[in-house]
């Protein structure tokens, strides 16, 4: 198992690669994302922690750019979100595998790197950033598998090679290990820091599963909309006196709960 270091805080020299101030986000006649305002570290692995239906998914919508309605100040990379010189700089994994089923593991990384480095000039380094993905994350040997034929693990693992062909500088991953088995989640884990500490890519990964949260640099615990906490998992947990992530957030809505009923008791 690697040793991930979660605790260690980041270098204090070095600028947010995402920061947020009083960032809302409206869907139809509800408001998802309720005035957040955070940062994620450059270079690290940043879980996004929260149940399912508490807009992880539309925040990660926001800093990708495909987020209608946002309003408030939302800067990744230096600029700001949506710009159109961060499209090759971030990779985005949603939560639906994006593949071809009927072409081979090969032939997406193939097609979707053609997008990125097109023209004959740059065959070479397609060939090279396509093996170089596949080695990424474990699938040489399934190269010239159909992609609908793989299992649903496989077909994530093909997901996030798409999505590490530019070597980007963000990645955006919407709960990436759910459904998989444990030894495939460890090892995507591990893939998560490697890229982090031997390439400086900065990770920004949602889960609902709290146990996730120990394997992360930093953490931003979400409910209903809103951040409730951020911090490295030792600080959240000195901080509520706890000794799990889990009980932190727990510890963290009862306390959020009681001020809310506070206020409308309040004359």
């Amino acid at each position: 198992m690697m040793n991930y270091s979660a605790g260690e805080p980041e270098p204090p020299d070095r600028k947010p690669a995402i920061t947020a101030r009083d960032l809302t986000a409206v869907r139809g006649d509800r408001t998802v994302l309720r005035g957040l305002g955070f940062t994620v570290p450059a270079g690290r692995v940043t879980g996004l922690l929260g149940p399912s239906g508490c807009g992880k998914t539309t925040l990660m919508r926001a800093i990708v750019g495909t987020q209608a309605k946002v309003t408030g100040t939302l800067t990744v990379l230096g600029s700001p979100a949506g710009h159109p010189g961060l499209r090759p700089r971030i990779g985005y994994v949603t939560q639906a595998p994006s593949v071809y089923d009927d072409l081979t593991v090969r032939q997406n990384l193939d097609y979707f790197a053609s997008v990125l480095l097109p023209g004959r000039a740059h065959r070479p380094a397609r060939r090279a950033a396509v093996d170089h993905a596949l080695a990424d994350v474990d699938l040489p040997d399934h190269a010239d598998a159909l992609a609908g034929r793989l299992s649903g693990g496989q077909r994530s693992r093909v997901s996030l090679a798409v999505a590490l062909l530019g070597t980007p500088d963000l990645l955006v991953l919407d709960e990436p290990t759910v459904g998989l088995d444990p030894v495939l989640r460890r090892d995507l884990w591990d893939l998560f820091h490697r890229l982090a500490a031997d390439r400086g890519t900065t990770l920004l990964v949602s889960s609902h599963v709290m146990d996730e949260a120990e394997r992360c640099h930093r953490l931003l615990l979400m409910r209903e909309g809103e951040i409730l906490a951020e911090g490295t998992p030792d600080t959240l947990r000195e901080q509520s006196g706890t000794t799990t992530v889990e009980e932190a957030f727990l510890h963290l809505v009862d306390a959020a709960a009681a001020r809310a009923a506070h206020q409308e008791t309040r004359p």
